[in-house]
Order: structure tokens, then sequence, then C-alpha cells
């Protein structure tokens, strides 16, 4: 019965995926505790000439001290210190068709963005989603300045004591208007030096263009080196599955991949292969030559925003645990420079908050479409969903292209599968003769088992005969799990009557009992296996597989019912066949 075993060594795999990707969810990488060295609860030490002084002479509490331009190869870089995570000096809100953003004049930077085309849930369309966020416990913070002397008031960073003004505290795309500016003003305590930061947001867009022009009007050179960061907790979107395991953490693209995980563990032991920032010391010791065409991103189920400086530069990169909030930091600096007395540079960075569409991501960065985590069978998971899209195309609903997807594969493997259902199908018809077998040897398991073997060949029979085939297809049944749980184009997706929502359970388990239905008559269409646990295992599957599918969602559950039909309806035609003569 090798076919039965191949059955159940497939299933208990499976099961054992559910079980580790269950368990990653609860017990995967945890922030662990760190013990603070100073004597105020939750502060990272740090020394006055490590941060900015606050105007009483104390340090700032304020979140990321800038690096230094020093040339040396040890740098000061942004960090954190004290209870209050961050600082504010007023905020301002800008509104368009794709995105809610509230910008604080305390470092010039984005404290909240709501993507506003993608609902909470089904059930509250008018909440979007919030993707960042600066009030605990999810904490989600972009970060961009230029790198100053420690306790420097003319370094126009997210801690400088000096905040921004504009001339306006909303904006909003006006109809018939493809973009919007936004025009943030910095001006140095000595009047020396003058920062814009320039938002550039357009219409159906969730990336923002960020300018920083900086302009000197001193009678000296201003030496300028722009950095980036974001940092988060360790919290992602609500309503997930805990059945359901995704990636939430940090990446990179990097000159040996274009896309690099930099899980939260890593980032607290200071494990990534990046330059890694001690919280203790605020010195990073060998700053790496860096690279370019580089990218740093934060990813979540279903969204990322990540930050791409311009690929000709050579950018640096480092990575940063911050214990106060327990917050995780992926961040990088850019080539040094200076403007010259009278003159103005620009600065650029382009900043993408929103969904894991890849086209779009593709066009940003290489590598950054690879957020969209289809795991080791990424190769195999991409052609499928391109395959996916261009049935959506035309039939216009997400549920009948899952049908559709399904349809397909199975004619692909079609012959594949006949053969093995033509093998299951014979041994089918040999269970008389095997059960006398079993009848006449009894125990000697060493004489049924040749017994058996000399009937195979006798009737023609290989006894493997269904293995290879589907060995083959499970490559791409894995891709097309993976494809299916990642994609952010079956969120919320309805399908027909009470499926409202393929990304989530199905609320009246409905399809899963559907599932496990057409699992009971795949056994019965399959040979008895002779040894009583064995079939005993077989019997529980279908009860199994309801259960963990009853909390799977509904797309996937979908996926799984129609293959289970079309191949029932191709093994009863196949068996009934060969035991017609």
């Amino acid at each position: 019965m090798d076919n039965i075993r191949l059955i159940l060594i497939m299933t208990l795999a499976f099961i054992g995926l559910l079980l580790y990707q269950a368990w990653q969810q609860d017990y995967g990488p945890q922030s662990r505790p760190v013990v603070s060295t100073t004597s105020t609860p939750g502060s990272i030490p740090a020394t006055a000439s490590q941060l900015p002084s606050a105007p009483d002479g104390t340090p700032n509490t304020m979140e990321g001290a800038p690096p230094s331009v020093a040339t040396s190869p040890q740098q000061n870089l942004p960090m954190s210190a004290g209870n209050q995570l961050f600082n504010s000096a007023g905020r301002v809100q800008v509104n368009t068709d794709t995105l809610h953003v509230e910008i604080d004049l305390q470092g010039g930077d984005i404290r909240v963005a709501d993507l506003l085309s993608y609902p909470v849930s089904s059930s509250l369309p008018d909440q979007p989603v919030q993707l960042m966020n600066d009030q605990l416990p999810n904490v989600f913070v972009l970060q961009t300045g230029f790198l100053g002397q420690p306790g420097d008031p003319n370094s126009p960073n997210h801690q400088s004591k000096t905040p921004y003004t504009t001339t306006q505290n909303s904006y909003e795309l006006a109809p018939g208007s493809d973009t919007l500016d936004v025009v943030l003003t910095w001006e140095a305590a000595d009047g020396g030096v003058q920062l814009q930061k320039i938002y550039h947001f357009q219409r159906g867009q969730y990336l923002v263009q960020l300018q920083h022009k900086v302009t000197n009007h001193s009678d000296k050179p201003w030496p300028a080196r722009p950095y980036g960061q974001l940092q988060r907790t360790q919290i992602g979107e609500a309503g997930q599955s805990s059945f359901i395991y995704t990636y939430l953490g940090g990446a990179i693209s990097t000159p040996e991949s274009n896309y690099q995980k930099i899980d939260f563990g890593d980032i607290q032991e200071g494990g990534t292969h990046i330059s890694y920032l001690d919280v203790s010391t605020n010195i990073l010791p060998n700053v790496q030559e860096g690279w370019r065409n580089g990218w740093i991103a934060m990813l979540q189920h279903y969204f990322v925003a990540s930050l791409v400086p311009p690929a000709e530069q050579t950018w640096q990169y480092y990575s940063q645990y911050l214990p106060t909030g327990t917050r995780y930091m992926l961040g990088m600096f850019g080539p040094s420079q200076e403007v010259a007395a009278g003159a103005s540079e620009s600065f650029d960075l382009q900043f993408y908050a929103g969904p894991k569409v890849q086209d779009k991501l593709l066009a940003l960065s290489p590598g950054l479409e690879l957020t969209v985590d289809y795991g080791f069978l990424w190769f195999i998971a991409q052609p499928l969903f391109w395959l996916l899209k261009k049935l959506y195309e035309f039939l216009g609903n997400w549920g009948w292209s899952i049908i559709g997807i399904t349809i397909l594969i199975k004619l692909a493997f079609f012959h594949l599968s006949a053969t093995s259902y033509r093998s299951m199908a014979k041994m089918r018809t040999l269970q008389p003769r095997l059960a006398q077998l079993k009848e006449r040897y009894g125990d000697d398991r060493g004489a049924l088992n040749q017994a058996m073997m000399d009937m195979y060949k006798k009737e023609k029979i290989n006894p493997l005969g269904g293995c290879l085939p589907v060995l083959v297809q499970i490559p791409v049944f894995i891709a097309l799990y993976w494809m299916l749980l990642e994609s952010v184009e079956l969120r919320q997706a309805p399908f027909i009557l009470w499926l409202t929502d393929l990304s989530i359970p199905d609320p009246y388990f409905i399809l899963p009992l559907l599932m496990g239905a057409s699992m009971l008559v795949q056994h019965r269409l399959n040979p008895a296996p002779l040894d009583p646990m064995q079939q005993k295992i077989m019997m529980a599957l279908p009860i199994v597989f309801t259960i963990f599918f009853a909390f799977f969602p509904a797309g996937l559950v979908l996926y799984w019912t129609v293959n289970n039909l079309i191949s029932i309806s191709q093994q009863w035609y196949i068996t009934r066949k060969i035991e017609a003569g």
C-alpha cells in the first residue's frame, strides 16, 4: 500500500506545516526584556556628548539622536532615550485619494499614514488600515534628516530643537489635480542654513517623493549627509488568523541578494549582516562601505513601508533595537558632501507606504516586489499569480478566478493524475486477493510482502506507479498556497452569497464542511489499506482537515474544495472504467 503511505506522509507533512506556522505566530522571534543600566526605567544609556542637550542641559528624550558627520570609522547614529517616545510641535494633515498622512512639525516626519482604499475589514468599510502610527503599542514611523554633530542646534534632524514651519496646517488633493506638494521649512538658529522638506503626493499613488532642499546662507561650506530610518513595534495588522503565519519584520536589498529578510530577533541581538548600532554606546564601529541600488523596508501581511535612496548613490545601512517601547529600526545614511556658501542642493528619497502590489514595487526598485513573500517556490508562485490576474481581468471576480486557475492546473496535470488514479484503481481491484494473502500468511510480514510483490509482478502493476505523479504536483500546490495567502489583491475580495471576503475564514463553516465531505468521498475511491491503524488514520483525516480549514482564509478552502471535486470526477471515471474491464 505504498500509495496510501505516500498520502499519509504528505498529509502529516502538511499538518506539520500548519502547526509550524501556528508555532511561529505564537512562539517565533519575540522581543526579549533588556535590563537598562540607568536608574530611569525604560531609558537607554547615553552620555551628554552622544545626545543633543535640552535647554536645561539634560539629555533630550526625543527619538533618535542624529549621527555625526565625522570622518572617523566610528560614527554616532540615530537613537532614542527616555520614556517619552516622540515630542510633537503640531501636526499637518494631508489627504489624497489614497492616503491620509499626518506630518509632525517636530522633525517634519510622517507619524501617521492611513490607507484609504483598504478598510480594516469588510464590516467596517469607513475605517481604513492605519499602516503608520506614533502611539504605543502599534508604533511605526518614518524619520529623515541630516546627520550633525551631537548637540548641534543647527542640524536639521528629527531631534532638532527648532521645529519646521508651514503656511497651512491642512492640505488636500484638489478635484481635477493630479499632484499635491506639502512644503515644510526649517531655519537654523543662526540663520545660516535653511532646509525645505517637500513631500510630493500623486493621485492614485502610495509613493511619496521626498525632497530635502538645503540652502546655505552662511559664508562657509555646510557639511550635508542625509539619513532615513524606519522603526516599528512587533505588532502587525489586526484580525489575522492565528493559524496563518506571514512574515512581520524588516528587509533590505544587498549586493548579494535583492531581497534579504532582517527579522526582529536579529535586530535585537545585533545578528544582522549589516552594521548594528549598540544602544549602550550609540557608536557604530567599522562602518561598511555601503552599496548602490539599495532600499530598506518594514513588512507585514499585505502591506509594506519602504525607503528608497537614489539608485546611483552609495548608501550605508544599519539596524538598531530600541528597548523603550520595544521597537526595531532599520536605517541608512547617504554620502557626505558639502553645500557651498550661498548655494542650494537637493537630496531626494522615495517613500512607499501601501499595499504589496508587485508591479508598483518592481517599478520603484529591483527586488522590492519580492516583499510579496511567496517563499522558496516564488519562481512558481509568480507565474501562477500572473495567470490568476489574467483570469480576473476576464472574469471580474477573484473567486471565479481561483476556480479557473484550479481547473487549468488540473488540466496541466491531467495525464499525470490519470496515471496515479489508474494505479490506484488497479490496486483497488486486487483488494479481495490481498485480503486473502493477509489471512493466509498472518503475522509473517516477510512472506506476505513477497507474495504481494509476486502478485503485482504477475498483474503488471507497479505499486509505486501513483507516487511520482503526486510528487511532481506538490511544489505547484505549495506555491499556489502561498500565492493565495500573500496576494493583497485577494484581501476582502467577495465571491458569491455568504462569501463576502475570501481572505478571512468562512463565517458559517460551509466551505470547510464541503471540503471535508469531498475528502471523505476521495477516501472511499482509494484502495483501503490492509493495516487497521492506517485505516483509522485515513478515516480521521477528513475530520482533521475540516477542523484545520475552518480557520483558513476562504480563498484557500475554495481552491482545495474545487481541486478535490475535480480529482473525484477524474478518479471516479477512471476507476469505473478499469473495474468494468
